[in-house]
């Protein structure tokens, strides 16, 4: 029988988590179709994987890819780290449905600038990413802040109800043209004035129609536990399967709260369809702000508009060399960006341990100095925290990185090895494979990782870009149920 692809000789991790197991992997057009021994004279592109690790291509379910899938379609950021997906539009921002004039507010300034192409409709959004295909596929969801910059002529109040019922036009709009889901970042001046009945009278759309919502909570430090009561009763009362973004306990007084946390994630993912994600790193990344300085034990600058030249600096340094303090400092260079350490190692790594804890990069590809986590976040997980640390099994970190978010968010076929299934596939080196981003030098890609495909194709050979774009935007008429209990 002939195939297109063999990877021959490897050693599978099929993503359920079970010990790796030695076979081939056939491919022919964009699936996989044997899985085992497979004749020499099988024919087709053969790839040597003699004592390399075959996995299912990575999920990254927290990004802010929005703009780059169009900007930068080859990727490399993710597609170095083996990533063949991307979950687009979180903590409340999404390119579309947008119109704008000007400069977009924080945090929405983190996907797109002042001139910078935007989407009136979430469907020519989509038919744009058909149009000029990214080398990995992308789920898509609509933003709150997207919707109130749209709605309202002030942010900083509640909605009335016509706005509300305008928001909820735009999102069944979006919703029926493929969106796959509804993000919200109340934590953020645009959404901050935002009651939870307005929450849920949006996220109970993206449950009518099959979709999810996720959301970067009101507050993860002082009054984390209040914020995770408001998201257990926004999924349950507009019925929809909920996955709280980037979840940790911020800040140092919060430092250990994990312990709290998670025991109460886990009472309400009993009841209802709730999960979470993780990034592996002790800082956050996102818009500069005064109020956070204070609770950080250190601050780097990722972006300055009014000093570009002082990105990749300490603020602490930034305000010795002003002659002023850091709040004084963050006012002469806003609208800025920030990397905020403002969370303890003992939890990143309970919160990681987790077996419902997906992997998730919250990358900022368009930061200057952007955090390490956009090139690093997935080698991180396989060799620093599996295999050095010994956190989870290699296997466990491949599952919470491909089944895991695949049955989460619903991605038919993908996320497995196994006949039938996409031809989504990462050939990496199990005892090799690291991140090599850091604080210092955050663009780096990572080491280990050889060969990755996406639908058939290779997108990634011996480490290098193939050039080839074979991404697909999965509309949400091609997903499956999100409802996981």
């Amino acid at each position: 029988m002939d195939y297109d692809i063999v990877i021959r000789g490897g050693q599978i991790a099929d993503g359920l988590g079970g010990p790796a197991v030695a076979g081939d992997v056939a491919i022919r057009d964009d699936r996989i179709v044997a899985v085992g021994e497979v004749p020499e004279d099988a024919g087709g592109q053969e790839i040597a994987a003699a004592g390399k690790t075959v996995t299912p291509g990575f999920v990254d379910v927290h990004t802010h890819d929005d703009r780059l899938l169009l900007a930068d379609p080859l990727m490399r950021c993710k597609t170095s780290q083996g990533v063949t997906t991307v979950v687009t539009g979180n903590c409340g921002i999404s390119l579309a449905p947008l119109t704008i004039s000007g400069a977009p507010p924080p945090p929405l300034d983190l996907i797109a600038e002042s001139g910078d192409e935007v989407f009136a409709s979430f469907g020519d959004y989509l038919d744009r990413l058909d149009a000029e295909p990214a080398a990995l596929n992308a789920v898509c969801q609509v933003g709150h802040s997207t919707l109130r910059v749209g709605a309202m002529d002030s942010l900083d109040r509640e909605a009335t109800p016509k706005e509300l019922r305008a928001m909820q036009a735009e999102l069944e709009i979006a919703m029926a043209a493929g969106a796959a889901g509804f993000s919200t970042g109340l934590y953020y001046q645009p959404a901050k004035a935002a009651t939870t009945v307005e929450v849920i009278a949006l996220a109970r759309i993206a449950g009518e129609h099959g979709g999810f919502h996720s959301t970067h909570m009101r507050d993860e430090g002082d009054r984390v536990v209040d914020s995770l009561h408001e998201t257990f009763r926004i999924g349950k009362e507009a019925d929809v399967p909920v996955v709280i973004s980037h979840h940790k306990t911020s800040g140092m007084s919060n430092h250990g709260r994990t312990v709290e946390t998670l025991p109460l994630i886990d009472a309400a993912a009993s009841e209802q369809s709730l999960t979470f994600d993780v990034y592996p790193y002790n800082a956050a990344s996102t818009v500069l702000m005064p109020e956070m300085i204070a609770d950080s034990k250190r601050v780097i600058v990722t972006w300055s508009q009014a000093r570009p030249d002082l990105a990749g600096r300490d603020l602490s340094e930034i305000a010795d060399e002003l002659g002023c303090d850091p709040v004084a400092a963050v006012e002469q260079l806003l609208p800025a960006g920030a990397i905020y350490f403002t969370i303890d190692e003992a939890d990143v790594q309970r919160v990681l341990a987790h077996s419902g804890a997906m992997i998730g990069s919250d990358g900022l590809p368009h930061d200057t100095h952007p955090h390490p986590r956009l090139w690093g976040t997935f080698p991180r997980v396989l060799g620093h925290y599996a295999r050095d640390l010994g956190l989870m099994s290699f296997e466990e970190a491949i599952r919470r990185m491909t089944s895991l978010p695949a049955q989460r968010f619903g991605l038919v076929d993908r996320g497995v090895i196994r006949p039938g299934a996409f031809a989504d596939i990462v050939v990496l080196d199990a005892e090799r494979v690291i991140d090599k981003a850091t604080f210092a030098d955050p663009i780096a890609p990572a080491e280990g990782i050889d060969t990755v495909m996406v639908n058939g194709r290779v997108i990634v050979a011996e480490g290098q870009s193939t050039g080839e774009r074979p991404g697909r935007a999965l509309r949400l008429c091609e997903l499956g149920s999100m409802r996981v209990r």
